[in-house]
């Protein structure tokens, strides 16, 4: 990315038209790439709740997530299996590491030992009132069934739940992007499907902790209902299911992209004028660059944000958000938003407020500026 800053200087210093930057950029533009996690697999079947087999079902809910999503331009679909063949716990993440992914997502279903029904998405976090304890823990047993499990996972237990709270700290910087991607997920599933909400939740899942993006799991629905079991194990319903799955995903990524730029370069006011870029200006509103929250209180010191200055902090409710930039000129809050996402913030999106108060993107784009 170091590199293509440069080139983009080089051009600038050069006089090189504004309309042949934009052909650079478009031709490089880095994919918006999805990491689909279908759980469990080969010897663990997952739960298997009146006969249905749970890694059966969200395989193939996963192939026809992902099979939605290929059909979108600018989307890569990263599949952590795509068989029936068992993917070790400690490896899920880092695969998405490694492709640098811009979202991870892992597909369960859930079971009970009563009637319990309905859908649930989590976010990695700790749950200090343990009711969710227990579906963390049955998906992270899987462990015991890897070679070497006491050596990959550091004495770690599933059962013991000091042994997860260590586990929600390497999410914390994605924290609220993904709450915002399991929100959407699960709003599509509940109102589009007519299922209980089981709202979004934090629980401390192996599978999410070493992923470096918005990340969340999934809980279809209760194979061990009565009625719910077969409808998620149904054709009908896995394709339902992967749709609204899909279509949250897809809102995601429009939300993101709501700030995405049509300057990709930082220009200063006087670099835009000469480049014959128009500045768009909402002088009621103010825009910000998020690039992370989470609990801990940080300094604002660029050393503690990757060398961005002028970063920002708030306090809401119980996390702190953190922001680059401020200004009301919003052809300037998306090139601040590419330096963000240059300097290694690659979720970095633009919010904005009016009178204090955090108010949709989308309602201020759609008002119109001054030019």
């Amino acid at each position: 990315m170091k590199t293509k800053l440069a080139s983009i200087s080089v051009l600038l210093l050069t006089g090189v038209l504004f309309a042949s930057f934009s052909i650079i950029k478009n031709d490089t533009q880095k994919p918006f790439i999805v990491v689909l996690d279908a759980g469990h697999g080969g010897k663990d079947s997952g739960n298997i709740g009146n006969g249905f087999i749970e890694k059966d079902i969200v395989l193939d809910v996963t192939l026809q997530v992902g099979a939605i999503l290929e059909k979108t331009p600018g989307i890569k679909v990263v599949y952590t299996r795509k068989t029936d063949v068992l993917v070790d716990l400690y490896r899920r993440g880092p695969i998405a590491n490694e492709v640098d992914a811009d979202v991870f997502v892992s597909i369960h279903c859930d079971a009970f030992t009563n009637q319990a029904h309905g859908v649930g998405t989590f976010v990695m976090g700790v749950d200090k009132s343990g009711k969710n304890l227990n579906t963390a823990k049955k998906e992270n047993e899987v462990i015991f069934l890897e070679e070497n499990y006491q050596e990959r996972y550091a004495g770690f237990d599933p059962n013991r739940p000091e042994s997860l709270i260590g586990l929600t700290l390497m999410q914390e910087e994605y924290l609220d992007q993904s709450i915002t991607l399991a929100s959407l997920i699960q709003s599509n599933i509940v109102t589009n499907l007519n299922r209980k909400d089981r709202s979004v939740r934090s629980a401390p899942f192996w599978v999410l902790h070493s992923s470096y993006m918005p990340s969340v799991l999934v809980e279809l629905g209760f194979l061990t209902n009565n009625k719910e079991g077969p409808y998620v194990n149904s054709k009908k319903g896995r394709r339902e299911l992967a749709t609204q799955v899909a279509n949250g995903i897809l809102m995601y990524k429009q939300n993101i992209e709501l700030g995405t730029s049509t300057v990709q370069n930082p220009l200063t006011k006087q670099d835009t004028e000469n480049q014959g870029v128009k500045d768009k200006i909402y002088d009621d509103v103010i825009f910000k660059v998020q690039v992370a929250a989470g609990s801990k209180r940080i300094a604002t010191k660029a050393y503690n944000f990757k060398g961005l200055k002028n970063v920002s902090r708030e306090k809401h409710g119980s996390l702190y958000k953190y922001f680059y930039g401020k200004t009301s000129n919003y052809t300037q809050i998306q090139a601040l938003k590419s330096v963000a996402q240059e300097s290694g913030y690659t979720s970095a999106y633009v919010v904005a407020f009016r009178d204090g108060k955090k108010v949709k993107l989308s309602e201020v784009l759609n008002m119109g500026s001054k030019e």
